[in-house]
């Protein structure tokens, strides 16, 4: 056993029982090992979880970056979609990212807000643009999976039922809309 092994296997459990029901406990019978040796690895369930969140963000961490000779508008929407993409591929995985800082990612991130900047778009926008996309992507993927699917009672019968996808494209372009809009003034 080791610290990889442990957030794979964990990751598995949260695929399996949902976020809620990981528990270290859990996790230590999965892996047919006393709860204690776990403490080896993480020393708090929080410790766990952030190694979770960081190993479940692996597929847009290691999406390619920016290139000087792409188009920021086109960028900025495939680099949100990449990221709802990634926490869709868990269960609870909005859950699980939200709150966490990507201090494996900073990095990348650096890279992305440069790209942003050189192509134009002011380096406070931008910030404040990539905020609100990461933001607005983590609700609405906790939305997603929260979501009990077709069928729901509770709405009313004349409100048009929007899918989750059509949702998120729609607040995605009305986020690049604002960042366009700005960055042309």
């Amino acid at each position: 056993m080791n610290r990889a092994v442990v957030i794979t296997e964990a990751l598995g459990l949260l695929d399996e029982v949902g976020l809620d029901a990981v528990s270290t406990r859990r996790l230590a019978k999965r892996l047919n090992v006393e709860q204690p040796s776990l403490y080896w690895y993480f020393r708090t369930k929080k410790d766990l979880l952030a190694a979770m969140a960081e190993a479940a963000m692996e597929p847009h961490a290691t999406a390619p970056l920016p290139s000087p000779g792409d188009d920021w508008r086109d960028w900025f929407a495939d680099n949100t979609r990449s990221f709802r993409r990634t926490l869709l591929m868990r269960r609870d995985g909005a859950r699980l990212h939200a709150g966490t800082t990507p201090t494996g990612d900073l990095a990348r991130l650096r890279r992305k807000m440069e790209f942003l900047v050189a192509s134009g778009v002011p380096e406070r926008d931008a910030q404040m643009a990539m905020l609100a996309a990461g933001r607005f992507t983590v609700g609405s993927v906790l939305e997603e999976q929260a979501d009990p699917g077709p069928g729901d009672a509770d709405l009313p019968a004349d409100m048009p039922v929007i899918d989750h996808e059509s949702a998120f494209e729609a607040g995605l372009a009305l986020i690049l809309n604002g960042l366009v809009h700005r960055t042309a003034m």
